[in-house]
């Protein structure tokens, strides 16, 4: 959940970029659906104006960013507001309440998160260990003493990288349900880094790899990226699998 403690800035920012690109964007969308209430084609006679359109789209993004949110909204208490300002009437709050209720807001969002993040730890966690458990029960599966499990599919004959140098390899990641998270394949083009410059798993796994060798790699959490994840796709203490091939070293 990502909170946006000013709400309004961000709604009425997302309606003028939107009125200011022309893609077809998400707020987009909101406005086309919501700024023509229609019934039998004709647009709602409470939307007549343009002020009336744009005073709902406005409060469509913003209650719509609230939701989003998941946060609590209280419309008699918004409404009261935008009528203070509009009447030039002094707030109701002080600043140093504002400043309060945001931070409270913000706090609530945090723990709530956190939360989410420790369910989400311990399932990943747990589904990762039955798969892991099972995994290397299976032929060719090699454990190191790390807890790294590969499977060579391919044998090649080059050499094999140190740690001061760079490869050049082809590979897919996947989640252990399945879900590709990144594949050079599908890109086109095989990566190049160096052998240091990624997650413990694949430093240890490249040292194990001749030029040519294909591997299977299935790579616990703690030595993937561990409790943090990584991006939208990879959550907290996920058990990840990988496709390798190495192409060259340099």
């Amino acid at each position: 959940m990502k909170l946006n403690t000013l709400a309004l800035l961000t709604a009425s920012s997302l309606f003028l970029a939107a009125c200011g690109n022309d893609q077809k964007t998400e707020t987009e969308a909101t406005v086309e659906e919501t700024s023509e209430v229609t019934t039998n084609g004709a647009t709602d006679p409470a939307l007549a104006s343009i002020e009336q359109k744009l005073s709902y789209i406005v409060g469509t993004n913003l209650a719509g960013q609230f939701k989003r949110d998941e946060l609590a909204f209280d419309v008699s208490a918004f409404t009261m507001a935008v009528n203070d300002v509009m009447a030039g009437t002094e707030s109701r709050l002080s600043q140093e309440q504002i400043q309060e209720a945001v931070a409270t807001v913000q706090k609530q969002a945090q723990e709530k998160q956190q939360l989410a993040q420790q369910a989400d730890s311990a399932k990943n966690k747990a589904d990762g260990l039955t798969y892991l458990e099972a995994n290397a029960k299976k032929e060719g599966v090699i454990v190191t003493e790390s807890g790294l499990q590969y499977k060579e599919i391919v044998s090649g004959e080059g050499e094999i990288p140190t740690s001061d140098k760079t490869v050049v390899v082809h590979y897919k990641g996947t989640l252990t349900d399945g879900t590709v998270f990144d594949s050079s394949y599908d890109r086109g083009e095989p990566a190049e880094f160096p052998v240091t410059g990624v997650i413990p798993g694949w430093v240890e796994a490249l040292q194990l790899m001749n030029v040519g060798d294909k591997f299977e790699l299935t790579i616990p959490s703690d030595l993937a990226y561990g409790p943090r994840g990584s991006g939208q796709t990879i959550g907290p203490d996920s058990t990840l699998l990988f496709d390798v091939e190495l192409i060259e070293i340099k």
